[in-house]
């Protein structure tokens, strides 16, 4: 008889949808002979700030199903939060009208869904798991961070985490840090794995190829891809080319792919500092690697104090053998930087060093080349979702 499977992220792109999302690959390599899937999401589409229309536009051989959320417009605001409030109120009026499954795989966050996921576990014996994705409230104190007084506001939050550390059987994570994090808490779990978010590499190198951007031309293009938004320091990567400009280097374009509510701001702070770059916006997938292939250096500048680990952006650099110069403080990053040779760590906001790396990698193409290889050979040791996710279908499936 097979098991049922309850796959819950309320973030995850649809399969018809553009995007690189990590929950339909999982789903995709678990056998459907043993096990019946279902994948839980929201019919707001947290990436497109739209809602969708409830319509399965694809054959699969696992169940979608949408649940209703309000939706709001600002990553940061109230009405977020009510919005996955009231999300998680639906889910759990869904749950008690289903069969009860054998496993519930929670992605984190957002905390109140997988606390309601949590909690309907263990009420009925189903084995939980849980994908941590961020680290709430961490990644929020950034915004707010004011002694005492931000511990006192985040409270409520970090009790909430940390009920649903304790009560999964099995923690997953995108990082080392993020998975230790749900250790310190949890101290009966059965197992902890963490497996990098990544990319398909084979995919990668299909879209590099049917996306060809070729260059014609001497400029040197840095490329960041991701969020415009209060994590991301890309004033430092401005404030760092303007400084070359006045050493007299002026072959320097800034790509930037993404959007944002920042996005505005940065584009108007080049244009104060006559900094060349262009900001394509948001692009598919599949554009977004033939435009990051075609760049020569990729940067990571991470905002001081900011929770992030092991991100998306540094699996697609890893992925298109660029080198990285990168400003964040994760220590599990910085050693992979040292480790594998994929570029330089330089001092977070320090914009002379990050000037002076640029400058280096500028006039060394031989470099270039080296770190770059070195970030692909990370990219298939570590961040291959064909080999890396095999570890969280055995987990599930045994």
């Amino acid at each position: 008889m097979k098991k049922k499977i309850l796959i819950i992220a309320n973030f995850t792109r649809l399969p018809w949808e553009h995007g690189n999302s990590r929950f339909p690959y999982i789903i995709n390599l678990i056998n459907k002979e043993k096990f019946d899937v279902e994948l839980i999401t929201s019919k707001f589409s947290h990436g497109e700030k739209v809602h969708r229309t409830g319509e399965i536009k694809e054959n699969l051989d696992y169940k979608i199903t949408l649940i209703d959320e309000p939706g709001y417009r600002k990553n940061v605001s109230l009405k977020r939060f009510y919005s996955h409030s009231r999300f998680a109120k639906n889910v759990k009026k869904y749950l008690e009208t289903i069969e009860k499954p054998d496993i519930i795989y929670s992605a984190v966050p957002s905390l109140d869904v997988a606390y309601i996921a949590g909690k309907f576990a263990k009420e009925n014996n189903i084995r939980f798991i849980i994908d941590i994705q961020d680290l709430w409230p961490e990644a929020f104190k950034m915004l707010f961070n004011v002694p005492i007084i931000s511990n006192i506001i985040f409270y409520p939050m970090t009790k909430k985490a940390n009920k649903i550390y304790e009560m999964a059987d099995d923690i997953v994570a995108v990082s080392n840090t993020y998975a230790d994090r749900a250790g310190l808490v949890n101290k009966t779990y059965k197992n902890k794995i963490s497996v990098f978010l990544g990319t398909d590499l084979e995919n990668f190198d299909k879209f590099k190829e049917e996306n060809k951007n070729d260059k014609f031309d001497d400029v040197l293009r840095i490329a960041y891809v991701g969020t415009l938004g209060h994590s991301y320091d890309l004033k430092c990567v401005i404030d760092s080319i303007k400084i070359l400009q006045e050493r007299n280097i002026k072959n320097i374009l800034l790509v930037v792919m993404g959007k944002g509510p920042l996005r505005a701001e940065f584009e108007s702070y080049t244009k104060e500092k006559n900094v060349n770059a262009e900001f394509v916006g948001y692009l598919n997938y599949e554009e977004m690697v033939g435009k990051l292939c075609s760049c020569d250096i990729a940067v990571n500048p991470i905002t001081k104090g900011a929770a992030q680990s092991i991100i998306n952006k540094v699996a697609d650099y890893a992925a298109a053998g660029l080198p990285v110069i990168s400003t964040q403080e994760s220590k599990e990053y910085r050693k992979l930087v040292d480790d594998y040779q994929i570029g330089f760590n330089v001092e977070n906001g320090n914009i002379e060093e990050m000037a002076n790396k640029i400058e280096i990698l500028q006039n060394d193409r031989e470099l270039r080349e080296r770190l770059g290889l070195n970030n692909r050979k990370l990219a298939e040791e570590k961040f291959d979702r064909k080999e890396t996710y095999l570890e969280i279908k055995n987990l599930i499936e045994n």
